[in-house]
């Protein structure tokens, strides 16, 4: 049978394998899927709830061995896989407990007519996941699908397949036959799957690959849940407190070396503070250790391929010849390793300025002003997040609320408290996840109702 190599980014040496699932098995799978939904639809959210929750102690037991595997496989450093794992494990109770509120029937009445209002599953799940964050991201679409009584085959990314088998291991060691399954591949597997006999497709990755799906699930009105790329802008405002500022934007740009939804991509900071800004940038970019993730002190570890760094380096240069300064980074080490660079003096006529980049490069843009800012943020067909600076709340909220994102973060990142959404707006996503509306996403909204008795009259 063949086999899918996973590679360590930081060295090229093997961490594993898990063998191909030929693509003429997929029609089988979404069988066995489709043939165990009823069964598990009719275990209701707390029946669910109770198969799933022995999942979050085997997690935390694990976070340590799988969050090794994970840094080896995909690159990021030591601490943040172990938290990855850990902290998915750490949250699963009280997610359970949200869901099973997310997929109870809910009682509405008027004068005349009594409706329950349900929230069932729709079929069978396809859920194609990326590889930047290979155990949390699975669950953010498979635990969700499972609660609202779907059944779920998960393709995750072929650059982690081992976490992603690790990820269904955990989770679905307590669940009957078919429940949960896992198709491991490339293209070939993800549009065999996509071009099954399933209900409901999600899927976190780039936008292109998005448009893909959502055009192959169109023949079949496939339900679709979509979470796209990502263009982040940060907003300095001339009174913002540009120290603070500086630490969030290197911070921002360079976690897992750049490749996060959300990480920060352009950052419109107002002349008047700029030169200051940009200082604090440099210096902020100086501290942090680039390195072999399981090496102490390590903040950014490689990209999770040699790919992804040559696209990264393309734009550099690309920037630098039409008169981006780059004042400092961008020098490729051994293996996927990249240098964390700022680059100053960026225009949105540079690609770097319009195009996902998914790496660890900060580009400042100076602007005259609060409504130049908003208005080049805006420039694109991006909405995943922005974020804005400011030392009057007030005027940061009132920058915030023009920029045309899901998420927006004051002086801080982009994710909300618990029970709201992760949701993109424009072409960064097409329905959300998280809370109790995102989680209603994956259910089928049916509503049964029945005539009140007339007064006087028993029923």
């Amino acid at each position: 049978m063949a086999t899918l190599v996973s590679f360590d980014p930081a060295d090229g040496q093997p961490v594993g394998e898990v063998p191909i699932t030929p693509v003429d098995e997929i029609s089988a799978m979404v069988a066995r899927a489709r043939a165990a939904q009823p069964a598990w639809a009719a275990l209701g959210p707390t029946g669910r709830r109770d198969a799933l929750r022995g999942a979050a102690s085997r997690m935390i037991e694990a976070a340590e061995a799988v969050g090794l595997q994970l840094t080896r496989e995909m690159g990021k450093p030591l601490a943040e896989g172990v938290g990855e794992v850990r902290y998915t494990g750490k949250g699963l109770i009280e997610e359970l407990d949200e869901m099973v509120e997310a997929f109870t029937a809910e009682v509405v009445e008027d004068a005349y007519t009594r409706s329950e209002m349900r929230y069932d599953g729709l079929g069978v799940c396809a859920a194609i996941t990326p590889w930047n964050f290979p155990f949390s991201m699975p669950h953010w679409m498979v635990l969700p699908a499972l609660m609202a009584g779907n059944t779920v085959i998960l393709k995750p990314s072929e650059e982690t397949p081992l976490t992603g088998q690790a990820y269904v291991d955990l989770l679905g060691a307590d669940l009957p036959d078919g429940v949960l399954q896992i198709a491991h591949g490339a293209d070939a597997q993800g549009k065999a799957l996509v071009a099954a006999d399933v209900d409901l497709i999600a899927f976190t990755g780039s936008r292109a690959v998005g448009q893909s799906i959502m055009a192959a699930a169109a023949g079949r009105l496939t339900r679709i849940i979509l979470e796209l790329g990502g263009k982040d802008p940060l907003v300095v405002l001339d009174d913002a407190d540009v120290a603070s500022a500086a630490r969030f934007a290197a911070r921002n740009s360079f976690r897992n070396a750049g490749q996060v939804c959300v990480s920060t991509e352009r950052i419109y900071v107002d002349e008047a503070i700029a030169d200051r800004f940009v200082d604090a940038l440099v210096a902020e970019a100086g501290k942090m250790k680039v390195g072999h993730g399981t090496e102490d002190g390590v903040r950014i570890g490689p990209m999770v391929n040699q790919r992804q760094r040559a696209h990264v380096l393309r734009q550099l240069a690309a920037a630098e010849a039409d008169g981006a300064r780059r004042l400092c980074g961008g020098e490729a080490g051994p293996g996927a390793f990249l240098q964390p660079a700022v680059l100053d003096g960026v225009t949105h006529a540079m690609d770097i300025a319009r195009e996902e980049t998914f790496g660890p490069v900060a580009c400042v843009i100076r602007v005259a002003d609060d409504d130049e800012a908003v208005r080049l943020a805006n420039d694109t067909p991006y909405g995943l997040g922005a974020i804005v600076f400011g030392g009057d709340e007030a005027r940061a909220a009132a920058v915030a609320d023009r920029l045309d994102a899901g998420m927006v973060g004051i002086n801080r990142g982009v994710g909300g408290a618990f029970g709201t959404p992760w949701v993109g707006a424009r072409q960064s996503g097409f329905g959300y996840h998280k809370g109790i509306a995102g989680h209603r996403q994956f259910a089928q909204v049916r509503v049964i109702s029945r005539s009140k008795p007339k007064p006087g009259k028993r029923s």
